[in-house]
């Protein structure tokens, strides 16, 4: 079946879901619009989308890019709301391009829909933040002439102006000579303070260590010469030490007489996550055809190894080293094997057959094929499984594959008298969660490497390929779950999978 055939096919479903799944899924903003308008809207999206995957037409989404970028700025949408509605044509469109097509066909589909996907978001997100940058700049100099107007009333201009300010969604502020003399309810909040542990302290305070260079830079030339960016963006410091990223928009102005930087501040984490998820989807789509293709490549060659090996191993009447050595060609062909299986789960795309599973009957089988391995380093079981817990959606096959992936790395690490302890249990977190924790007493990693342990091909390990833990990542995200490290003291590792409690 062509393209245009599954698109075609498929398009009623594809707006329909589309459109419910925004009403019900994405944020307040979109459950308070009318399904009829999302369907309007769904229905031109899908019809852009298709111009561009079948007939490479960016024109019908350039279009309506541009109309619903006005539709959802004057409906007071934020942009992450639109992003994420965005998003979800990948997630609604994938498990149909997995029904239709097998192979290259599908990875070349895959690339055009993430190419689709990122050309729409970027273009939109500029276009938005375009936008909404005219709105601060007219509102800014609207601002500036407010101030120069009534600072020759200061009495009036103070009580009127403060009231301006803390009507502000975004965080507001005045610095003058390189102290904090106003901040509205806002910007204090943004950084975790009170108001008065704000005003008459340093600015720096609030900036954090990474950014401050480049933000002290543009203070003084601002100050100093009156050129610097009217925008930037840096990374603020909060009270409780975290940093996260901020938008600053600062205009020169007279302040009580004299001169100051006064600037309007927005929190943009959840933006530069979603480009950052969006670069990484980028990168992860080219790896998996790298990898789907040296796979390909490996495979045959290994396979005709594999059978000569076997064949002069039965016909060869070898003894002593000789004999040792194509004893340890043979054994290594398999782990080589298992190798290429677990680059070619990492590239392809994941499809989850769910049904209601009891997540410790998924723990006992993964022992039970782990077993003799366990048996073989004299490696201790301690299971702690709650009986409390319902069966949920699940894909038992796939669930199995990512404990036992974790199983195996607790296994490689472990010397004699090696332990390791499984809990379950469900937890009110983030809404009702199973979690599955494993835990050993081996050497763990170094707490610098612990961040990137799920990344695609980290690993310490001499024979490591880095793949294991990654497609646990990938396992557990693709049923709405999470999964993390962390060490354990004096030595060791905790994994915890965690997946939503869904019956």
């Amino acid at each position: 079946m062509t393209l245009a055939n599954i698109f075609t096919k498929y398009r009623e479903e594809i707006i329909q879901q589309w459109a419910h799944r925004l009403h019900t899924e994405v944020s307040q903003h979109y459950r308070k619009r009318p399904l009829e308008e999302l369907f309007i809207t769904t229905s031109e999206a899908a019809d852009a989308n298709f111009a561009v995957l079948v007939h490479n037409d960016f024109s019908k989404i350039d279009a309506f890019i541009k109309k619903i970028t006005r539709m959802r700025l004057e409906a007071g949408f934020p942009l992450s709301d639109v992003q994420r509605a965005f998003e979800l044509y990948r997630t609604i469109v994938l498990p149909i391009l997995v029904r239709e097509l097998k192979g290259p066909p599908l990875l070349h589909t895959l690339q055009k829909v993430n190419v689709c996907l990122t050309y729409t978001i970027y273009k939109f997100s500029d276009y938005f933040q375009s936008l909404q940058e005219k709105e601060i700049r007219d509102y800014a100099q609207d601002l500036e002439r407010e101030v120069e107007k009534r600072t020759k009333e200061l009495a009036e201009s103070e009580a009127k102006y403060r009231v301006l300010v803390e009507e502000i969604n975004d965080g507001y502020f005045v610095n003058q000579q390189g102290k904090i003399v106003f901040a509205n309810r806002t910007y204090c909040e943004m950084h975790g303070y009170t108001l008065p542990e704000v005003i008459g302290r340093p600015y720096k305070d609030f900036v954090a260590p990474e950014s401050l260079a480049k933000v002290k830079r543009i203070y003084e030339d601002r100050i100093a010469k009156g050129e610097s960016p009217d925008l930037y963006i840096y990374l603020r410091l909060l009270k409780d030490g975290r940093s996260l990223y901020t938008e600053n928009k600062v205009k020169l102005v007279l302040y009580q007489g004299k001169r100051a930087a006064a600037g309007i501040c927005r929190d943009i984490t959840e933006r530069m996550e979603m480009e950052r998820r969006v670069r990484e989807s980028e990168r992860l789509a080219h790896i998996g055809q790298l990898t789907t293709s040296l796979a390909h490549e490996i495979r045959n060659p290994l396979s005709s190894v594999k059978m000569n090996i076997q064949v002069l191993v039965k016909k060869l009447h070898l003894d002593g080293n000789d004999k040792r050595r194509m004893e340890i060609i043979a054994q290594e062909i398999p782990r080589l094997e298992r190798i290429l299986e677990q680059m070619l789960d990492f590239a392809k795309p994941l499809g989850l057959d769910l049904q209601n599973v009891s997540i410790n009957d998924v723990v006992d089988s993964s022992l039970e094929v782990m077993e003799e391995k366990i048996k073989e380093k004299g490696i201790s079981v301690k299971r702690r499984l709650s009986k409390k817990i319902s069966p949920v959606l699940m894909d038992s096959e796939k669930m199995e594959q990512a404990l036992i992936n974790v199983l195996l790395n607790s296994i490689e690490s472990l010397h004699d008298q090696g332990k390791i302890e499984i809990v379950t249990r469900e937890e009110k977190k983030n809404g009702r969660m199973i979690t599955v924790e494993i835990c050993d007493n081996g050497p763990g990693v170094q707490q610098k490497d612990l961040p990137y342990i799920f990344d695609p091909f980290f690993s310490k390990k001499k024979r490591g390929t880095g793949i294991g833990l990654t497609n646990v990542k990938k396992i557990v995200e693709a049923h709405g779950g999470m999964v993390n490290a962390s060490l354990k003291n004096p030595k060791g590792m905790s994994f915890f999978l965690m997946i939503p409690s869904r019956r």
